[in-house]
């Protein structure tokens, strides 16, 4: 199923805090009268002048060489058509979105008002001096190729129509990729195409210098196949043409062996499919629904290889897996064009990516499916961490063999650790934990469902399948509030603890049985049942329900008691942890102890590290601790000094294959260089923290909630570390977003503890 799209839900996204989606942020400081003078008047001038002599030094002093104008006039948006510019500006904002995210370039989106094919390509042209590249987007057929061609023939910086190109380079990999499976050879298999826009054709040129032959091609439109005697053909749709006796899809399709999609949903039939032969190729590329639907297509040939443009399939042919990484590549060199042979290079990285092993952490976020090449798996997944280090590399060599480069790159290996740094190799932590949890969502209770938030979390988790959830409270106020907010959760799961009576009496018993030593009475155990912490902890740990998520209401301690008395820490371990994952343009930092420890001793703190780097691990990230005092390595004296020091030896003892590293500041910890210089023994030289303990929950909290506020910084938690069954609590207040973050956490938790 594609995710469910509310009207309300897009709408609200893009007004809440600042309207849409991008902002300028100053890569310089500007806290004093000498930074502005720097920044502006009078120091700027300095700078101009050294660009006047060589306009090269543009790239030197400005941020031109990381800069990207996407661009459209509105007249082909989406499945919109022509809605104008003004419409088309929250796609583009997208784009720039998707841009900074895969590949870590910066945008200016740009929506120019006209349609003269001449008079945009005067505004482009003109636009040169700021931008190093264009991304042309939703500009419509013909008038398209003749600006792009254009562009690229007068500007001296790269310039790609993505609709055009981006599809192509994907589908021609995994066009290569199908070929290679099913042992056929590109220069003989004859080709379908459905459709003559943009997409279609250049999916066909591309297809072509692949080594499609050009008489084995057939294309069709909504008139059926072109043909070169139909009249009023335009000078695109006549390249394509054919004499042939042929005048439907039916006739084209058969004995064919691949179809090429970029049409209209569900207007290729079964019987048209068998006609192919065989070990047939599919392309169905329509959005949303495909020229066939994928399981109709499965069940009707055997032998059949199909890709779409959808996520919940396989063989998902998606834009984002080419155009950042293409941009990253030519941009990195300077290119002045983005020429066939880039565009050749990053088809044949992505398909030579789809034959590496998977690695642990994309199988793992796709559900643990052990992915390899095959019928269905012919290209990456787009959350595959490879992708930057695969395809911009190949482009950039292409763009310097072939002599559109300005620059040189030597030391790959470098370039490699550049790329990575530029996007936080691990900044997609979150999506992938989503999406793992999609492929085998599990039961989780909600103690606080009469709650709005709640309620509209669950809503948006149960539409994209991350969680199968189970609301406690009473019925009534659960469906008022449903039904006040309009919310569509009709046949949702509602547990109501107050009148499920047989419930309170045996989950009582089974309290009593495991607190009756504790200074529990029956009475008090089926009292403590009419609490929802309890009642929820309890569906836990007797197997009604997979995890429990509380805490949007009630104090952290009064929400982890409950959890404590009824499931109890995991064994091995006495105690439990809170620990926080903060998102920050480094990538991902884990604190901890953040919610639970108020002040623990040295031997308590080796716990906390223990627990906290089997929860970074379950991120499928590699812990690298760092102790955290007011002290470097003895250099002060105090109680918090010799706690963090003894902790840090004790720790190193007890876990020899880990990088720990303390006592030491945080500054210190979080920087190679002052390590480099003061501290030239510290094994976080080379190995950059990403852990950090704090000597108590005072600093912690505190810490965290500084970088949330000050720092930009994403805050996702607090993941409880320590329980024998999945219990997160959320942040008192959180928002919807938080809760859904947290949920599928639990998910994934709870997939873990279940297969062990």
């Amino acid at each position: 199923m594609a995710i469910k799209i509310r009207k309300e839900d897009a709408l609200s996204y893009h007004t809440q805090g600042k309207p849409g989606k991008i902002e300028v942020i100053p890569t310089k400081p500007l806290s004093s009268q000498l930074d502005l003078a720097l920044a502006y008047s009078p120091g700027v001038a300095e700078p101009c002048k050294e660009i006047e002599k060589d306009k090269e030094n543009v790239y030197k002093y400005t941020a031109k060489g990381n800069l990207v104008a996407v661009i459209s006039n509105g007249t082909a948006v989406l499945g919109l058509g022509d809605i104008g510019p003004e419409a088309s500006k929250p796609v583009m904002e997208g784009k720039g979105v998707l841009f900074k995210k895969f590949a870590g370039i910066d945008v200016f989106d740009i929506e120019i008002d006209e349609k003269d094919p001449q008079k945009l390509i005067q505004i482009i042209k003109s636009l040169e001096p700021t931008f190093g590249g264009v991304n042309l987007e939703d500009i419509k057929a013909p008038e398209c190729f003749e600006i792009e061609q254009t562009l690229k023939r007068d500007m001296n910086i790269p310039v790609m129509h993505d609709d055009q190109h981006g599809t192509a380079i994907i589908s021609g990999a995994a066009l290569l990729n199908a070929l290679e499976v099913v042992g056929k050879q590109i220069g003989e298999i004859k080709l379908v195409v459905n459709g003559a826009g943009a997409s279609a054709v250049s999916c066909t040129r591309f297809y072509m210098s692949l080594g499609v032959k050009r008489e084995n091609i057939v294309m069709c439109d909504k008139e059926g196949v072109i043909r070169n005697d139909r009249v009023n053909l335009d000078v695109i749709k006549k390249e394509f043409s054919t004499h042939r006796d042929i005048h439907t899809l039916t006739e084209a399709l058969t004995d064919a062996d691949v179809f090429l999609g970029l049409s209209a949903g569900n207007i290729v039939s079964p019987d048209q499919i068998k006609r192919m032969a065989k070990d047939p190729i599919v392309f169905a590329l329509a959005n949303p629904d495909p020229e066939i639907a994928y399981d109709l297509a499965m069940e009707t040939r055997d032998d059949l290889i199909m890709a779409t443009g959808r996520s919940d399939y396989p063989n998902q042919v998606n834009n984002v897996l080419g155009f950042p990484y293409i941009f990253r590549g030519a941009l990195d060199v300077r290119a002045t064009a983005i020429n066939e042979e880039m565009k050749l290079a990053a088809a044949k990285a992505i398909a030579a990516l789809a034959k590496e092993p998977v690695p642990e952490i994309v199988n793992k976020a796709y559900g643990d499916a052990k992915m390899a090449f095959g019928r269905f798996y012919l290209i990456p997944k787009p959350l595959d961490p490879r992708l930057i280090t695969t395809i911009a590399p190949a482009v950039a060599k292409a763009a310097m063999e072939s002599g559109v480069a300005k620059t040189l790159i030597t030391d790959w290996e470098g370039y490699e650790l550049e790329l990575q740094e530029r996007i936080g190799i691990d900044q997609r932590l979150m999506l992938r934990v989503v999406t793992r949890a999609k492929k085998d969502p599990k039961r989780v209770v909600f103690a606080e469902a009469d709650n709005v938030k709640i309620l509209k979390a669950v809503q948006v988790l149960r539409d994209e399948k991350i969680a199968i959830p189970i609301l406690l409270g009473r019925k009534e106020k659960i469906n008022e509030i449903i039904e006040e907010n309009k919310l569509e959760l009709s046949g949702v799961h509602i547990v109501d603890p107050y009148t499920d009576e047989d419930r309170l009496i045996r989950y009582g018993n089974v309290l009593f049985e495991k607190r009756k030593r504790k200074g529990l009475t029956p009475k008090e155990c089926y009292r403590l049942m009419k609490d929802r912490n309890y009642f929820g902890s309890m569906m836990v740990e007797l197997g009604e329900a997979d995890a429990l998520i509380s805490g949007l209401t009630k104090d952290y301690p009064k929400t982890i008691l409950p959890a404590l008395h009824v499931i109890g820490v995991k064994e091995g371990t006495d105690r439990v942890a809170g620990m926080y994952i903060m998102n920050t343009e480094k990538g991902p930092f884990f604190f901890s102890d953040t919610t639970v420890n108020v002040n623990p001793t040295a031997e308590q703190l080796v716990e906390i590290v223990g627990l906290t780097a089997s929860g970074v691990k379950f991120f499928d990230i590699d812990p690298k601790v760092a102790i955290l005092s007011y002290s470097n390595f003895g250099s002060a004296k105090g109680d918090v000094a010799a706690k963090t020091s003894k902790a840090t030896a004790l720790a190193k003892a007890k876990y020899p294959d880990m990088v720990i590293e303390g006592e030491m500041q945080a500054n210190v910890a979080l920087n190679e260089e002052i390590q480099k210089e003061n501290y030239p023994f510290s094994s976080l030289i080379g190995n950059r923290a990403n852990t950090l303990i704090f000597p108590d929950l005072s600093s912690g909290n505190i810490a965290y909630k500084l970088l949330s506020e000050l720092g930009h910084a994403e805050a996702i938690g607090p993941v409880l570390l320590g329980m024998n069954k999945p219990v997160h609590i959320l942040q008192l207040g959180s928002s919807i977003r938080e809760i859904i973050n947290m949920v599928a956490i639990a998910v994934v938790d709870a997939q873990t503890k279940g297969k062990k």
